[in-house]
Parts: structure tokens; sequence; C-alpha cells
């Protein structure tokens, strides 16, 4: 409330004060007084005056303020290959404007100031100057020049498509009033066909089901991507114009209904390095608004946003990305496969399902097979956590050298394509598991969890 009469009332004062000069001004017309139109006429050019030095420092000031916030200043570096380009572009252009702005307010007040209405003064008519026209017309060309070619040097190195034979993965990201949709090809790489006839309450997407190659096509609420991957991202809409906008990677595109647009990119910061870097920020060492017991760092993570103005709930167009190591996004991934759109909704349903009378697809046996090597290595790991914790130096060193050589199956077994290869892959995982050290027993139980002597930590915890 106090905050609101205060407000009040500085607009009242302005008020009153416009009007007063109003008032002051038709009064000096009445009495025809050239001595108080000069004085109005110094009063107004001083205001000027005083509103530049204002606003100079203004400028500066907040400049200076909100430097952590700004994209390509303090902490916020750009955490993608391209981002640089990016930045550096950004960078140049608000050094050349910025100079071209406190020239111009100076000039402008100082102009205002200078040149107004005195007694014995007369102004100058100047129908042209051919020598100012040529310098205000070739130095901004030249300066503009150097910008767009700068400019268009960066959108040729983000905007070429993925070669043949580049490493390169792909994600499909779908704007809609009020969300993203964000879709993985699955283990084969390929996206299935899509239709927007097809689009259901159950298929938002409008996917075909009678493309295999949606069958294992999986969705997710948050993006994961590995570090150091190119990363290709088909955007497209459902409705109205979006833009797919991932500031700190310096990604923006605009998802347009009916016309898929894409692009590039390789994160090169993972959102761990890039929690560290902020922990070191005065300005993200507070409490987290949302969450007090933690700091702002600790809850930073990496989002796509909508940057098109699309409807009343805009600003809720938000999705997490974690940028991750190769590892992780693997053992994530492990995870992400049964959570395919088809097999969750369509699979059994014998209205929706074009496979229905097929008893078991080949990607649901996959699915099957890889469950048993994860339980392998899941009882391995259990062993080998226990015999750490345990002290058992024998057995952890064994039960190490297992989990490395089960996991090596694993990571072949998240690509396969072949149920054949699935089953082989499974029986020798099965064979490793079996030929593996068991727990001792009895055990004393552990007064420690301290680190086996000698031995290096590679388990996950």
């Amino acid at each position: 409330m106090e905050i609101l009469i205060g407000i009040i009332t500085v607009v009242l004062l302005l008020i009153v004060i416009v009007q007063i000069g109003k008032v002051r001004e038709l009064a000096s017309i009445v009495r025809n007084d050239k001595n108080e139109q000069y004085e109005i006429n110094k009063f107004h050019s001083s205001l000027g005056v005083v509103f530049m030095v204002v606003l100079l420092l203004a400028t500066i000031g907040s400049f200076v303020y909100y430097t952590d916030y700004i994209l390509g200043w303090g902490v916020n570096t750009a955490a993608s290959e391209h981002g640089p380009s990016i930045d550096r572009m950004f960078n140049i252009t608000l050094g050349l404007t910025g100079i071209v702005y406190f020239i111009t307010q100076f000039l402008l007040f100082w102009f205002a100031w200078q040149y107004r209405g005195r007694r014995g003064h007369k102004a100058i008519y100047w129908s042209h100057n051919e020598k100012l026209e040529m310098v205000w017309m070739i130095v901004p060309a030249v300066a503009m020049t150097f910008l767009v070619v700068g400019g268009l040097q960066a959108w040729n190195d983000v905007m070429t498509d993925v070669q043949e034979g580049d490493d390169y993965m792909e994600i499909e990201a779908t704007g809609f009033q009020f969300a993203w949709t964000v879709r993985y090809p699955g283990r084969d790489g390929k996206f299935g066909a899509r239709d927007f006839k097809l689009i259901t309450g159950t298929n938002k997407l409008g996917q075909d089901w009678t493309d295999a190659d949606n069958i294992d096509d999986f969705e997710s609420s948050t993006i994961y991507l590995p570090v150091n991957k190119k990363v290709r991202v088909r955007i497209t809409s459902r409705d109205v114009l979006h833009n797919f906008y991932l500031p700190h990677f310096r990604v923006k595109m605009d998802a347009v209904p009916g016309m898929p647009t894409y692009f590039i990119f390789t994160p090169t910061v993972t959102t761990d390095s890039m929690r560290t870097r902020l922990s070191e920020d005065a300005n993200w060492n507070v409490p987290d608004k949302k969450d007090p017991s933690k700091k702002r760092y600790e809850t930073f993570d990496y989002v796509l946003a909508c940057a098109e103005l699309c409807g009343k709930r805009h600003y809720n167009m938000q999705m997490p990305v974690k940028i991750v190591t190769q590892e992780e996004y693997e053992a994530w991934y492990n995870n992400q496969e049964k959570n395919s759109t088809y097999l969750n909704n369509i699979r059994g349903d014998k209205n929706a399902d074009p496979f229905a009378s097929v008893a078991s697809l080949d990607f649901e046996q996959i699915l099957a097979e890889k469950d048993i090597i994860n339980e392998k290595v899941k009882a391995i790991e259990d062993a080998t956590k226990a015999a750490k914790k345990e002290k058992r130096k024998a057995d952890y060193e064994a039960l190490s050298a297992t989990l490395t050589k089960i996991k090596e199956v694993q990571k072949k077994a998240i690509t396969s394509l072949s149920v054949a290869e699935m089953k082989s892959l499974a029986q020798e995982a099965t064979q490793i598991a079996n030929g593996s050290v068991t727990p001792a027993a009895p055990v004393q139980e552990a007064t420690t969890t301290d680190e086996v002597p000698g031995v290096e930590e590679s388990i996950e915890q």
C-alpha cells in the first residue's frame, strides 16, 4: 500500500509541474514577453541536459548491475560449441551501437542546450550539406557491412546441416499451446511417420502406427543430451507459431505449423559443470526462492523456453534440459525404452494397434532380453558395493572386473537391433554373472564406509 501511495504521489506531482509549465507558457504568450520565452527555453534545455546525464549514468549503472544476467557476460558464457561466435557478434554489435548511442544522446541534448532560442541569436538555415550527408551515409554503411558479413559467417557455421558420416543424434521438439513434447527416435535411430489427421487424445503427435519405426519412439518430460555430442533438433508446431529457445546454448529457431525447421548444436558444458561455475558467483550463492534449503546454483537447470508470444500462458512453455556425460546418458536411455509411446498407449488395443495379431514384436523380445541383462548387471553392482562396504578386498577386485565385463555387454545391448544378437548377449551376461564372486557369509557388519585401501572407487554411488 505504501508503494502504491508513493507512486500516486509522484504521478500527481509530475502532473502539477506540467500544468504549471503550461500555465506559465500561456501567460507569456498573452503578455507577448520575449524574455519570458527565453527563460522557458533555458529552463527546458537545462532539464534536457540533466535528463541526459541521468540517462547515461543509469545506462552504465544498469549494465554493471545486470552484467551477471547478460548472455555472454559474467558466468553466462555459452555452453555450446557455436555459442562463442554468437556471443562475439552480440558483443561487437553492442560495442558499436553503444558508441553510437552515447554520441547521439550527448549531441541531441547538447544541441538542444547550445542552440536554444536566445536574444540576439538567429538560426542558420542549411538546405543540405553534402559532406555531412556522405559521412552520415558511408560510416553506418561500412559498419553495417562488417556486421552483416560477420553475422552471415556465424549463421552459415551454425545452420549447416549434418553431413553424411557425421556422428550425431537427433530429437524432435513439437510446440503446442502451452507445452513442448520431445520425442526420441529409439534404438533404430529413425523417427516414425506422422500425420496431423491422426492426432487424438492418446496420439498427440499424430504418429502413424502402421509405420514400424514408431514402435520404439518414446517421449520425455526432460531433455537429456550427452555432452560434446552433435545434436540435430527437428522443430515443429501443432497449432500456432512458437519458438524453440535454449538461451545457454545460443539456440533459437521458430516452430512453424506445417513447415518443419531444425537446428544443430553441440553442448559443451554439463549441468553439473555449469552448477560448479555458478557456485563461484555471489549472486548464485543465495537461498533458492522455491527451495530455501538449497542455494540457487544447486537448483540450476538448463531450460527450453518459447520465445514467441503464443498466447496467455506462453510463460508456461518451459522444459528442463540436462546435459550429462555419455555414461550417464546411456544409463538414462537404458531406462527409457520401456516408455515407448506405442507400447504404453497402443499395444494390445484392437482398434488402434495394427500389429495386434502379432503375439510378440521383435522390439518386445529385445526389451525382454535387455531386462535379463540389466538384472544381471544390477546383481553384480549390488554384490560389488557389498564387498566394498565389508572391506573384502579380493572379492571387491574380482567383482569390479566382472562388473566392467558385464557392462560392456550391457552397452552393446542398448543399440542392438537383432533379437538373435540380444539373446546371445543375454546368455553372455548370464555366464559372466554366474562366474562372479558370491558374497562371503557370515560377514561382520562394517563400522565404516571408507574405501577399500588401495582400490580406486569406480562404482556409481
